[in-house]
């Protein structure tokens, strides 16, 4: 569920903040509108700014990159997850970390709708899967301490045993969702990485 925007210091935003989201949310609605319409790679920043109302200056001013349009920015999306498996309590799990961490990046999305029309775009477009998966092998390095240090050290190397782990559970949420998207967003995609997981460690 999304929040009231707050600044950094948990203040309400002043009015500049306030019209900054609106336009973002302006621009992220009109770049997924077309991205769905016509494609991702058929759609320019040019005509996104156009139909935006917006600079194509303004637009880079807010988003980095073109991919970041597709929801927000996926270094923040790395961030979330490092940050929710380090808060997590020492007495917890890897697996149950990990799934924490997930369950905290999948709730960034502003709505079902939006997430289900991300995801197809991600799993049907050839160059946001590629870019997904250069993404996803960086974000499993930086949970790679995380892990580890969550593991017992009895038997073999930690360093493999955490790798595999966190692997799994990113292959477990790429199946999940491949899955909802199938199913054309019935049911949760918590359920089906469940599932998945349940499934490989079984």
């Amino acid at each position: 569920m999304k929040q009231e925007a707050k600044t950094t210091t948990g203040a309400p935003t002043t009015l500049w903040d306030r019209t900054r989201q609106l336009a973002t949310q302006e621009i992220l609605e009109t770049a997924l509108r077309l991205f769905t319409e016509q494609g991702y790679d058929e759609t320019t920043i040019a005509q996104i700014a156009r139909e935006a109302g917006v600079s194509q200056r303004t637009l880079f001013r807010y988003f980095g990159t073109k991919e970041d349009l597709l929801g927000g920015d996926q270094d923040r999306f790395g961030q979330v997850l490092t940050d929710t498996i380090s808060a997590q309590p020492a007495d917890v799990g890897v697996w149950e970390a990990l799934r924490a961490g997930i369950a905290a990046v999948l709730s960034l999305h502003d709505s079902r709708e939006r997430a289900l029309e991300r995801f197809h775009l991600l799993h049907n477009t050839a160059s946001l899967r590629a870019g997904w998966l250069e993404k996803r092998l960086r974000f499993q390095e930086d949970l790679l301490p995380l892990v580890e240090a969550r593991m017992d050290a009895a038997g073999g190397s930690a360093d493999a045993r955490a790798r595999a782990m966190i692997a799994t559970a990113f292959a477990c949420l790429d199946a999940a969702s491949m899955t909802w998207v199938a199913n054309d967003g019935r049911g949760d995609i918590m359920d089906l990485y469940d599932e998945c997981l349940a499934a490989v460690r079984g």
